[in-house]
């Protein structure tokens, strides 16, 4: 019952470890009745797998007959079916989980030992117990700390018909035994089921405490996935509100933006959704260029295609080649003047980047000398894809402005320039940024749950993901 219950979850509490906010979410999550049946489905499944590898504890006491008593001992208890044609999981708003399963019957082998002052017998029998019903109701309160933690609140079990059929010959001994064996199968079932439900959850509620909802990305980076509100139940479907906040790497400081109100489209077809806000990528965007992410220095000796040198640079500018006759090296210092501007529109997710390159001639002993900035305005956009449940990109250069903002060499037209500097960054800077985006984002953890079939759809002001999911046994 315990891993039935946790897979049940699983989808649900995608995040606990969270603080009450009023602020509006940067990652939206949306759980359909697909994904719900989903997860019931795999729950009972693994429910009779384990049930059926379970070691009970054996049974032993009295029962009242007449002027003495029955003492009975019931051993090797091993279910050996166990069906369940009703059941059903939903959700109470502003309380929880409710888990139904109705008219549930199991088919049980087990040793039996019975005696009284009078007579005694022993054997093996089968037991059929059917019209069980269990109704468990499983609430996400705040703790005092302020993180969310899952406790059971009510717990209800009742057992219908119990057929009992002992080894050889049927007689009135038999019924007679077959009596006294009803009532403590009867008291086990309903007195032990919620007990092993709640000790259960227990076992959840620390693996949840223990969740990690702050992911490191890389060593500039970390994403929090925390909950930044408790569930909203609606009848077809479960919203989850998340931070989906970017921070730089040892820094959780609130980034200078505010998230803008945001709302999925009622859709059904896939288990689950994953809507990222256009806010969640700004941040993504502060966090790295507040850890220096877009400052790129390209020398002679990491330059992959060519070597760049002031002779070059001379042979289109006159002025280079009178102000550095002997040629040099040459290094170029590439950064980002401003945080990259994201934005998400119908099928288009473009980032504008303000930045600069310093070039610089390199002296024998190995200082440089700078020879002139330019300032560039890129347009770039991203293509987007989903591997091994990371979110991953895939950079594209769509159009470069340049204008001269210094020089100690004297001013020349920067357009001069503009077919080299286009093909550095093109050969240089556009593969570096393609390498660091081609490790991905790490997607929301969900246990053991990994996402099948996953489609991306961009649309103004927030990327849908819609995806099936497979829950790994």
């Amino acid at each position: 019952m315990r891993k039935m219950v946790k897979i049940c979850c699983s989808l649900l509490l995608l995040s606990l470890l969270s603080r009450q906010l009023n602020a509006n979410p940067g990652l939206k999550v949306r759980i359909t009745q697909k994904g719900l049946e989903y997860a019931k489905e795999v729950g009972l499944e693994i429910l009779k797998q384990n049930m059926a590898k379970e070691h009970f504890p054996d049974l032993s006491g009295y029962e009242k007959f007449g002027l003495g008593n029955v003492k009975y001992n019931i051993s090797r208890i091993r279910v050996t079916a166990v069906e369940f044609p009703s059941a059903s999981i939903s959700l109470i708003p502003g309380t929880g989980i409710k888990l139904v399963i109705g008219n549930a019957s199991l088919t049980i082998d087990m040793n039996w030992n019975i005696r009284t002052w009078m007579f005694k017998d022993s054997g093996r029998s089968t037991v059929y117990i059917s019209k069980v019903f269990v109704t468990a109701i499983f609430s996400t309160p705040l703790d005092n700390t302020g993180h969310t933690s899952i406790s059971l609140t009510s717990c209800r079990t009742t057992s219908g018909d119990i057929d009992i059929k002992l080894n050889g010959e049927s007689g009135f001994l038999h019924n007679f035994f077959i009596k006294y064996l009803k009532k403590p199968i009867h008291r086990s079932l309903v007195t032990n089921s919620c007990p092993n439900i709640r000790s259960g959850i227990q076992l959840i509620d620390e693996d949840l405490r223990s969740l990690n909802v702050l992911m490191p990305i890389d060593d500039l980076a970390k994403v929090d996935y925390s909950l930044n509100s408790l569930p909203a139940v609606f009848q077809p479907f479960i919203d989850l509100d998340l931070k989906g906040i970017v921070y730089p790497a040892g820094n959780c400081s609130g980034p200078p933006y505010v998230a803008a109100p945001f709302t999925i489209p009622d859709q059904s077809d896939s288990m689950l959704y994953l809507a990222f806000s256009e806010y969640f990528f700004q941040t993504s965007s502060f966090a790295y260029y507040t850890a220096g992410a877009f400052n790129i220095t390209i020398a002679e000796e990491t330059c992959s295609y060519f070597n760049i040198s002031t002779e070059i640079f001379g042979s289109i500018i006159p002025e280079v080649a009178k102000y550095s006759v002997t040629p040099y090296p040459v290094m170029l210092k590439l950064m980002a003047t401003e945080t990259p501007i994201i934005s998400l529109g119908q099928d288009s997710f473009t980032v504008e980047i303000q930045g600069s390159m310093e070039v610089f001639a390199v002296l024998p002993d190995s200082t440089p000398q700078s020879l002139f900035t330019t300032n560039i305005a890129a347009n770039t956009s991203i293509a987007l894809n989903i591997f091994d449940q990371k979110l991953m990109g895939s950079l594209c250069l769509n159009r470069l402005q340049f204008s001269l903002a210094h020089s100690n060499v004297g001013f020349f037209e920067i357009s001069l320039l503009e077919n080299i500097l286009s093909y550095i960054l093109q050969t240089e800077v556009i593969p570096s940024a393609n390498a660091k985006l081609s490790k991905g984002f790490p997607l929301p953890n969900l246990a053991n749950v990994t996402l099948t079939r996953p489609h991306i759809t961009i649309v103004q002001g927030y990327m849908l993901i819609s995806t099936d999911v497979h829950y790994k046994h």
